[in-house]
């Protein structure tokens, strides 16, 4: 007993949807996830004190604190987020010069507040 033409169509299309529903799960986890780089701002430091990304690959910074209300600027890099208790800020950086670059905390957070800051460098 052979199968119809109707019942090999419908094989042949159930085959080619499952050849194409796997090439798009393939594609996507082809793709790279962005790196990301947890900060912690804490009195009176940031930890890490150094972070290194490379020139052109997008990087999410991602910043917590459990002291108070803190912030983050990098002014070279164009970066900067406010860092609040119990929540997560996000910042998305695509660098494009090569350097090191100091980031600083930008709200007063209690003596010690002056000497709160960073490096970032950027390689090739």
């Amino acid at each position: 007993m052979g199968i119809s033409r109707r019942q090999f169509c419908r094989a042949g299309i159930a085959a080619a949807a499952a050849a194409a529903g796997l090439g798009s799960i393939a594609y996507v986890a082809a793709q790279p996830a962005e790196q990301v780089i947890r900060i912690t701002a804490k009195k009176f430091e940031f930890l890490p004190h150094e972070v290194t990304l490379k020139k052109g690959v997008p990087v999410v910074l991602e910043f917590v604190t459990a002291d108070v209300v803190m912030g983050f600027n990098a002014p070279d890099l164009g970066v900067r987020a406010d860092i609040v208790p119990g929540k997560v800020a996000q910042a998305r950086i695509v660098p494009q010069k090569l350097g090191t670059f100091e980031y600083l905390c930008d709200i007063f957070c209690g003596s010690g507040h002056e000497e709160m800051s960073g490096k970032i460098t950027v390689i090739a």
